[in-house]
């Protein structure tokens, strides 16, 4: 038995050793890693050494052989996820606004031990986090989880929202009343997390902040079933302009050139580009019209505007001229 639990041993320390310590530029020989296994007080010959590295081949490990002088030597080549996949999981969760320092500290780490060390340490000098406010409230790590189940077991979910006074402590909304919300999807939108749902005391479907959210329950209760329009509604709220709501509409907008690429980022490549003089293009296109709208729209200034319907035209200036008096 003591044989067989040594077996064992030897094959789990040989298999963490070709994740961690082996890459394409980092291989080792069977003699070589016989001596590593003594270190462990394991005991290891050559005629077996190859028998365990076939055995964890055949479990579906890609150990890969090339030539260290005259001997053999083996490495750990393709992995769950290939390096690039890691940089761009890396970056995502540096850069991401809802995740504190710390959390996003911790599940870097977790992601550097899918690699071998050495390209874990490349993971940590190409890392870089801004200096941008980032969300204080660590707990939305758990809110995130209980909205998920109550999405999963399609069970209502309950809540205290807070906002911040001009002293910019918390301050729970409405005295700390407990929100009760059927919840459908989350949305990540502009680095925040969302639950669209159905909110009983609105009755209405409403989005709400999941970092914003304190003490979520899930509760026993079945959540409630949408109707057909409360379902298109639901959709229109995963809209990046829905954030305030307004009414889906149709509308045409008129963008210089130099705003192609911006234009694709924001509705696709798949979004129909008619020119409309030698320095611009125009697109018809569906949005809700609200101030999130507005202020995506409003930020390239003279270069881009709405030409279509004349209703949301006068709405534009109306806009326009509220920013204005605010500066009389």
């Amino acid at each position: 038995m003591a044989g067989l639990s040594r077996q064992k041993q030897k094959l789990l320390t040989m298999k963490q050793y070709f994740e961690r310590k082996t890459d394409e530029n980092h291989s080792i020989t069977g003699n070589k890693l016989i001596d590593i296994l003594a270190t462990y007080g394991i005991k290891a010959e050559r005629k077996t050494i190859y028998d365990d590295i076939k055995t964890l081949i055949d479990s579906g490990m890609d150990i890969v052989t090339v030539k260290d002088g005259h001997s053999n030597a083996y490495y750990m080549g393709v992995r769950t996820f290939q390096d690039e996949e890691l940089f761009v999981l890396v970056d995502a969760i540096a850069s991401c606004k809802f995740l504190t320092k710390k959390k996003s500290q911790e599940l870097i780490a977790k992601i550097q031990g899918l690699t071998s060390e050495y390209k874990a340490q490349q993971l940590r000098r190409e890392v870089f986090v801004n200096d941008r406010s980032r969300t204080v409230n660590e707990q939305i790590y758990y809110n995130l989880n209980s909205v998920q189940e109550g999405i999963f077991e399609k069970k209502t979910i309950s809540f205290q929202y807070y906002d911040y006074n001009s002293n910019k402590k918390k301050v729970l909304k409405h005295d700390g009343e407990v929100y009760t919300v059927s919840p459908y999807v989350t949305v990540w939108e502009q680095d925040n997390y969302y639950l669209v749902c159905y909110c009983n005391k609105h009755e209405k479907i409403c989005r709400y902040r999941i970092d914003r959210m304190t003490n979520v329950k899930v509760n026993s209760e079945k959540r409630r079933e949408l109707t057909d329009d409360e379902k298109k509604e639901v959709n229109n709220q995963q809209s990046v302009y829905s954030m305030y709501g307004g009414e889906p509409t149709n509308i045409t907008l008129e963008f210089e050139n130099e705003l192609l690429a911006t234009v694709i980022d924001r509705f696709g490549d798949k979004i129909v580009c008619h020119q409309s003089t030698d320095h611009s293009f125009y697109i018809n296109t569906e949005v809700q019209i609200s101030p999130t709208f507005w202020g995506w729209l409003f930020q390239f200034g003279g270069r881009a505007k709405v030409t279509a319907p004349e209703s949301v035209v006068e709405k534009a200036k109306q806009q326009l001229e509220v920013i204005r008096k605010q500066y009389d």
